[in-house]
């Protein structure tokens, strides 16, 4: 199964301070386990919310909100994109995390919707057509 693990933004993390060299080796470290147990995919951190937008959509409409947003517990500072064989092998992961924020923080971990998860609504033609996308990014995700 695949989960994406969200590291949750904080106060630290909206105001730009950038991590410390030791958090950075340590995350590295950890970062290079996941990658030697086969589990990690992909990961990065992201900018303060400053530096991004929201697009709302209502019907047709589409509005454009410029950061900041203020609800620093509803941002997500960085992600993994994991490949586990259970939620609770993504839980025993994140417990080695080390703390990714000089203060206090969180990390949530969701896992990704299968084609299965959807039931008879992903017809035999979605389903292909899934496939030939996933096997098209996969294409250009290969130099």
């Amino acid at each position: 199964m695949q989960v994406m693990v969200m590291v949750k933004a904080t106060a630290s993390s909206e105001r730009g301070e950038l991590p410390s060299t030791q958090l950075i080796a340590d995350m590295f470290e950890f970062n290079e386990q996941l990658v030697k147990a086969g589990i990690m995919q992909a990961g990065a951190g992201l900018q303060p919310s400053s530096q991004g937008c929201r697009v709302q959509f209502s019907g047709s409409d589409r509005a454009v909100v410029d950061g900041p947003f203020t609800e620093t517990k509803e941002l997500v500072a960085g992600y993994w994109l994991w490949q586990v064989e259970s939620m609770e092998q993504a839980i025993e992961w994140v417990k080695k995390c080390p703390n990714p924020m000089p203060e206090d923080s969180e990390i949530e971990v969701r896992p990704l919707f299968e084609a299965e998860d959807f039931g008879e609504n992903m017809t035999p033609e979605l389903k292909e057509r899934d496939e030939r996308l996933r096997a098209e990014v996969d294409k250009q995700n290969t130099p």
